[in-house]
C-alpha cells in the first residue's frame, strides 16, 4: 500500500505545474519563513499535558477531551481545512484506518478553524465516520502551539483561489494550525506526536497505529 506522504508528494508534484510561477514563489517563501520561525519546534510534544477542550461538531454535538479520554486513548489531528486538498487527503486516509484506530480502544478527532457547516460538508463528502470538530478563532490549537498567521501576500494568494477564509473561518481568515497529530493517553498526557510546519506533510496513519499499540 501506497503511504500517505508518497501519496501527498505525488499530487504536490503534479499541482505545482499548474500553479503560476510568482505564486508558487510566494507560497514556497512563506513556507521557509514558516519552518525557520521555529515554532513546530515550540508546539506542544511527548511528554507533555493535552490542554483540554470543549468545541462544536459538525452534526452540532459539543465535544470534550475529558469526556473523550474517559473511554479510551484519543488520536487528535490538526487540519486547515476543507479548502485545502492535502487535508482532504490525510482525512480520506485516516478514514481508512479508523477501524484500526477504534479496534485499539481508541478515539479519532479532527480539528480545524472552520465553522461546523464546513465540516460537515467535508464530513459527507468524505464519509467521515470520526468527529469533525470546529476550533473557530483557534484558540485551541493556539493552546498546543500550532496557530500560526498567514503572511499578507499568501493570503491574498488564497483569496484570488477562492478560499474564502474569510467566510468559512468565521472572520478569521488569517489564522490556520500546522498540521499536527497527536496520541494522547487516559492520563491526559501526549504520548506521540507529529508537527511539521510543511502542509504538504502529514501523520503517517500506521505511525499512529503503532502509537497507540506502544501505549501501556
Amino acid at each position: 500500500m501506497t503511504s500517505l506522504n508518497a501519496e501527498l508528494r505525488t499530487f504536490y508534484e503534479a499541482r505545482r505545474q499548474q500553479i503560476p510561477a510568482e505564486v508558487r514563489e510566494i507560497m514556497q517563501r512563506a513556507s521557509r519563513e514558516l519552518a525557520d520561525s521555529g515554532q513546530a519546534g515550540r508546539a506542544l510534544t511527548v511528554g507533555d499535558r493535552a490542554p483540554v477542550f470543549r468545541l462544536p461538531s459538525a452534526t452540532g454535538r459539543t465535544v470534550a477531551l475529558d469526556d473523550l479520554l474517559a473511554t479510551g486513548p484519543v488520536v487528535l489531528t490538526f487540519y486547515r481545512g476543507a479548502w485545502c486538498p492535502y487535508c482532504n487527503i490525510a482525512l480520506r486516509a485516516l478514514q481508512q484506518h479508523h477501524a484500526g484506530i477504534t479496534a485499539r480502544g481508541a478515539r479519532l478527532v479532527a480539528v480545524s478553524p472552520q465553522i461546523p457547516d464546513e465540516s460537515l460538508t467535508l464530513a459527507e463528502k468524505h464519509g467521515l465516520d470520526f468527529d469533525v470538530l470546529s476550533d473557530i478563532g483557534s484558540d485551541t490549537a493556539k493552546q498546543y502551539g500550532l496557530a500560526f498567521d498567514l503572511p499578507d501576500d499568501l493570503a491574498a494568494v488564497y483569496d484570488r483561489l477562492g478560499f474564502d477564509l474569510q467566510r468559512v473561518n468565521d472572520g478569521h481568515p488569517r489564522t490556520l494550525p500546522l498540521p499536527a497529530t497527536y496520541v494522547i493517553d487516559r492520563s491526559g498526557t501526549i504520548r506521540w506526536a507529529f508537527v511539521d510546519t510543511d502542509y504538504t506533510a502529514r501523520a503517517e496513519p500506521a505511525d499512529i497505529l503503532t502509537a497507540l499499540d506502544a501505549l501501556d
